[in-house]
């Protein structure tokens, strides 16, 4: 079989460099219609240039024809225009810009050497939804010509599944950030988005779409917890953690206080006037190892006006140091640190989601990619069929005419005539729906109406010839030979699925340890040391003549305080012994029950990827024997037809019996693209399910992050 889709020979395609969002704005040619961008060609252009093409492709098949018979207009195949040795193709090849030139998302949480910035909010930039400019240099002629290449690099770039889970990656991190100061993890999605209609994702075994939060499968670890019979209810229990990040809290007070009083005898005034100016501060701190360190600083100042106080005005200063070691419940690097190593395996869970998102929705791509081949290779088979058929009844009325043949063979004419237009009003219409479909999975928006009634062209496709005599060694063993097992062997430790799996199981394991470590009493080594200084000046107001000994500035009692001159001291054992300690022995055995309930589970997704990859593999088998089967048929019916339109040329047969015949044709060539879309749809499948997707299609997940592409692009220019 020929080549199945054309390129017009004047056909100029023109590929550009990704640009800057400025000038990608700037040369965009559907932003016409947004006064904020400029454009080099305005959307009237664009519909005229498209206009302009269809007119001349409308006359070529007029042209055509007028000037060949039915039998060679039947058998004119939808292929590229025979190249004559004089015709050359230009091959150029422009450099994309690098993959750091336009970040559509920072993936780490800013930090500056400002101490000030930590107390100021860091702001996320909106979502940028201007379509990539790789879109634009795309479009010849008013037409969006895609190859399967193309329409991957669109989807990388511009797919809003893979913009929302791109988020999740610097959620994590934020995640991390929390979890070293001590806090509790918050927990990241790690689902799959699947909110692009279209090309269903995961064959035999797969998860539902939706099952989690916005439209997310369900994910080891994240919002899509609960799935698949999983309980994660004591990821992260144990103990209490204090907070790593040290806290610096102060008092700066001062009163005035005035008290009556019923006599005189015990102040030596009728009414107490007190003034106290108060400067405290404390300084706290815990540790990964469950120790805890506090010192507090207090000072003060107070004023009477009672003559029986030796020093007006007072002051004290004092200090205290204090350390707590946890020795059972909540000792050690393990129950401290829980949040912190569960939050960075939940950020390698959520780096493997976003590999797994990357080939979910390069997968589900590709299929649509295939429906629009499929669409567009059946609505140019239908038209042939339609042509033919228009072909035949104006033959038949002429006939007529001279009274060559009965009006009832007019009548059948026109009834076929009717029917592929039936046919041929579906599959356009079938082509329009996946055409919006693709676009949409392609693109961050569909504004510009433009745009969004574009047509799309599918190229560079292969011939089912081509997939006929194919050799597959995964498909041509047998499901017992070594290929076979070596295939299920790449599965195993490739899939990400049991690599997220394996990392869930570790959170568990971390959370199972630190449960059995609160079960534990919690008992605790306090030492506290600190001193104390007083100073002052001697009342005015007392009549006493014993002379003060503490120094008069509160410097002096400031020195005091530290010089060990009034020492306070205190070493102790704090602890708290639960009698039946049923919570801690409930949530411990919990934790062993779901521990191993993720082993089982585990256990099942091997068996589960077992099965998808030898499903995909009988799969490609029989879709490679359909492609086999519809080719020999599509040629028996070619030749069928040959025979009968000679045979009506020869005076031997009727027009009915040429017509059935070219519909029977029409329904191989349809058979025909059908077991070619099926069997590309099975490679894919094949691919997802041993772990391939990326490597087959070259992908870097770096790239992917970004979601600028820099892979090189390849430019034909065709004079």
């Amino acid at each position: 079989m020929k080549q199945p889709l054309s390129r017009p020979s004047n056909l100029v395609s023109t590929k550009a460099p990704a640009l800057s969002s400025v000038e990608a704005n700037a040369q965009h040619p559907l932003n016409k219609r947004n006064p904020a961008k400029m454009t080099s060609r305005t959307p009237k252009s664009i519909h005229h240039k498209t206009l302009a093409a269809r007119a001349v492709t409308s006359s070529a098949i007029a042209s055509l024809l007028l000037t060949s018979s039915f039998t060679a207009i039947a058998q004119t195949p939808n292929a590229p225009t025979p190249q004559s040795s004089s015709q050359t193709t230009v091959q150029n090849t422009v450099q994309a810009a690098p993959a750091s030139a336009l970040p559509t998302l920072r993936l780490d949480i800013p930090h500056s050497h400002n101490p000030f910035n930590i107390y100021r909010a860091s702001t996320v930039p909106q979502p940028n939804l201007a379509n990539s400019p790789r879109v634009d240099s795309l479009i010849h002629d008013g037409v969006l010509e895609l190859s399967l290449d193309d329409a991957i690099a669109l989807a990388l770039e511009n797919n809003l599944d893979l913009a929302i889970a791109r988020y999740n990656i610097p959620i994590a991190e934020a995640d991390v950030l929390r979890t070293k100061a001590g806090a509790s993890f918050r927990g990241v999605n790690t689902g799959i988005v699947q909110n692009t209609p279209g090309g269903g994702v995961g064959g035999f075994g797969s998860g539902a779409g939706g099952a989690g939060a916005g439209g997310t499968t369900g994910g080891a670890g994240g919002a899509g917890t609960g799935a698949s019979g999983l309980v994660q209810s004591t990821l992260g229990t144990g103990t209490t953690v204090s907070s790593y990040d040290p806290a610096i809290t102060g008092t700066l007070s001062y009163s005035n206080d005035t008290t009556p009083l019923s006599n005189t005898q015990t102040y030596g005034v009728q009414s107490l006037h007190n003034k106290e100016f108060i400067g405290d501060v404390t300084y706290s701190q815990a540790f990964a190892t469950g120790t805890s360190f506090q010192f507090v600083f207090d000072n003060d100042r107070i004023t009477t006006n009672s003559p029986f106080t030796y020093l007006n005005p007072e002051l004290d200063s004092s200090y205290t140091v204090t350390v707590q070691q946890q020795l059972l419940a909540g000792f050690g690097l393990g129950p401290n640190l829980r949040y912190l190593r569960i939050a960075r395996n939940n950020q390698k869970i959520s780096d493997q989601a976003f590999q797994l998102q990357v080939i979910t929705t390069v997968t589900q791509i590709a299929s649509m990619y295939w429906d629009l081949v499929a669409a567009y290779e059946d609505e140019q088979v239908k038209s042939r069929s339609l042509d033919f058929a228009n072909q035949t009844l104006t033959t038949g009325r002429k006939q007529l005419e001279l009274q060559a043949i009965p009006a009832m063979d007019v009548l059948k004419d026109e009834g076929e005539v009717a029917n592929r237009e039936q046919d041929l009003t579906i599959a356009k219409s079938t082509l329009q729906f996946q055409e919006l479909l693709i676009k949409n999975a392609l693109t961050k928006n569909l504004d510009d109406p433009i745009l969004e009634a574009m047509p799309v062209r599918p190229v560079r496709v292969p011939t089912a010839d081509t997939i006929a005599s194919a050799s597959t060694p995964a498909v041509s063993s047998s499901a017992t030979s070594p290929a076979t097992q070596d295939v299920i062997a790449e599965a195993l430790a490739h899939r990400i699925e049991l690599s997220e799996s394996t990392i869930d199981l570790q959170n568990r394991d971390i959370s199972r340890k630190a449960a059995n470590n609160a079960l534990l009493p919690s008992i605790a080594l306090i030492g506290q040391y600190g001193g104390g200084g007083l100073a002052g000046q001697p009342n005015a107001l007392s009549s006493s003549t014993v002379a003060s000994t503490a120094p008069l500035s509160f410097g002096g009692a400031l020195a005091n305080a530290y010089n060990a001159s009034s020492p306070d001291y205190y070493i102790g054992l704090s602890m708290n012994i639960p009698i039946r300690n049923r919570v801690a022995k409930s949530d411990q055995y919990r934790s062993e029950l779901e521990a191993r309930q993720a082993e089982l589970r585990q256990q099942q997704l091997k068996k589960q990827i077992r099965i998808e990859v030898r499903n995909a593999q009988y799969s490609l088998e029989q879709s490679e024997a359909r492609v086999v089967s519809a080719t020999k048929a599509r040629d028996l019916a070619q030749k069928t037809f040959d025979i009968t339109a000679k045979e009506q040329q020869l005076g031997a047969g009727s027009a009915f019996q040429t017509l059935t015949a070219r519909r029977d044709l029409a329904a191989a060539e349809s058979a025909l693209v059908a077991a070619r879309t099926a069997y590309e749809k099975a490679r894919i499948e094949l691919d997802r399910s041993v772990g391939r997707t990326l490597d087959t299609n070259s992908i870097s997940i770096d790239a992917a992050r970004t979601g600028v592409q820099s892979a090189a692009v390849q430019t034909t220019t065709t004079p």
